[in-house]
């Protein structure tokens, strides 16, 4: 892997957590994800089960956590299973896990190859009552393809239909969605990646730029610092592209006039940053453009303090609505009559602002979490207003990442630029 060796603590730690949930008597099983083929002999690059990363920092194909916390053999508790090596995948694919070296990584002692999964489980299920399975519940989760998780369950239950089986989950949400000091200091570094790679471009875009070469600096810059990649496919949006929320064609060229949004976030570890800036091409901000910017940093900074624990987020977006209203109004795209007026379940500030101001962040770029669940200290959201104008080609969103702290809220991209002046004045050191 390119990123530095993370303690063994940390797994550990989550491993303990997660047992403390289960019913008694119980064996919970987390597999890695598949390897995903393209075409002919092609495979595309791997990405680790975040559930299994969470549990084990094991970041290899073919791997198998199980957990059974109240088997009375204690050196059984906690088994990992790897793929086991030889000499053709070395040559072809290169080194993997030694038993010694997956030891060190996950911080269980006993390690068995993954071919012996099935006697080992055989051996070990019939003293469990409940059997917890793992399965994609992420609510804007679309699956169309049989994972290795659905493959498993189909299987266990064929071979052993009279246990109880448990969903895994609701634990691991409730779980993934407090980050650890460990786990912010994962996120804070692919943020510090993320500032790398935003002051570069920032010396880097003008007029007759393509989208697209914006994107390899982000790529160059990414993996100088030890991340795999960006976190997440990213948006290089200029002109009326910016006003496509996914845009990842990435393929315009950037014009004078133009704006530039901007939508990405290093990887590090497997956690995600996520980071969206709109900047001017040319390098200063029409006056127009700097009154929607300003009006969207409005709206963000005071959105951050929103960002509190006991706080849900039914109630902070309606408040952040309320504040995207009075912006529109402001800026002459709302009447204060109509506002007034509107259907609530159809918000009129919809028309310019139609997605959500914060996500959960860690190990995935939306992570788990329940939304009616109140915000709690360690939690780690997005908070990324935006204003779409259409018919001006005007699209701008601001992004930062925000830890929930008991003294309030804490930026973890504070050191980003930001302001419409410190964008301006850095461009302008463009060579």
């Amino acid at each position: 892997m390119k990123y530095n060796p993370i303690g063994q603590e940390l797994f550990v730690h989550n491993r303990r957590n997660f047992c403390r949930l289960l019913k008694p008597a119980s064996i919970a099983i987390f597999h890695a994800n598949d390897v995903m083929p393209t075409s002919a002999d092609g495979t595309m690059p791997f990405r680790q089960s975040s559930d299994l990363f969470y549990l084990t920092g094991v970041d290899q194909e073919e791997t198998i956590l199980l957990l059974f916390p109240d088997y009375k053999d204690q050196r059984t508790q906690e088994i990992l299973f790897v793929r086991e090596t030889n000499d053709h995948i070395l040559t072809w694919e290169g080194y993997k896990l030694t038993k010694e070296q997956a030891r060190e990584v996950s911080g269980i002692q006993q390690i068995y190859w993954t071919h012996q999964f099935d006697q080992v489980l055989n051996s070990l299920i019939f003293e469990a009552e409940h059997v917890y399975l793992n399965s994609n519940e992420h609510l804007r989760a679309v699956v169309e393809v049989e994972t290795r998780d659905a493959r498993f369950i189909k299987k266990l239950q064929a071979h052993y239909p009279l246990h109880k089986y448990e969903r895994s989950a609701p634990l691991m949400h409730q779980l993934r969605a407090i980050k650890s000091e460990q786990e912010v200091a994962l996120i804070q570094e692919a943020c510090n990646i993320t500032d790398k790679a935003f002051r570069r471009l920032l010396g880097f875009i003008k007029p007759g730029v393509m989208e697209y070469e914006i994107e390899a600096e982000l790529y160059h810059e990414f993996l100088r610092n030890r991340s795999k990649g960006p976190a997440y496919p990213p948006i290089i949006a200029s002109g009326q592209n910016a006003c496509i929320l996914h845009y990842v064609d990435n393929s315009r060229e950037c014009k004078d006039g133009d704006l530039v949004l901007m939508d990405f976030g290093a990887e590090y570890a497997n956690y995600a940053a996520d980071m969206t800036r709109t900047i001017p091409v040319s390098g200063t901000f029409t006056k127009r453009q700097r009154e929607v910017y300003e009006s969207v940093l409005v709206v963000m900074k005071t959105a951050i303090q929103m960002l509190v624990p006991g706080n849900t987020l039914d109630q902070y977006h309606k408040f952040v609505g309320t504040l995207m209203e009075n912006e529109l109004i402001k800026l002459g795209l709302l009447k204060e009559e109509d506002v007034r007026n509107q259907d609530p379940d159809k918000p009129l500030y919809k028309k310019y602002f139609m997605h959500g101001t914060s996500h959960h962040l860690g190990l995935d770029v939306h992570d788990v979490g329940n939304k009616f669940r109140p915000f709690e200290e360690g939690m780690v959201f997005t908070c990324e207003p935006g204003i779409y104008i259409w018919e001006e080609n005007i699209g701008i969103r601001l992004e930062n990442d925000i830890l929930i702290t008991k003294s309030g809220p804490k930026d973890l991209m504070q050191h980003i630029p930001l302001e419409a002046d410190d964008i301006e004045r850095l461009m302008k050191k463009r060579t």
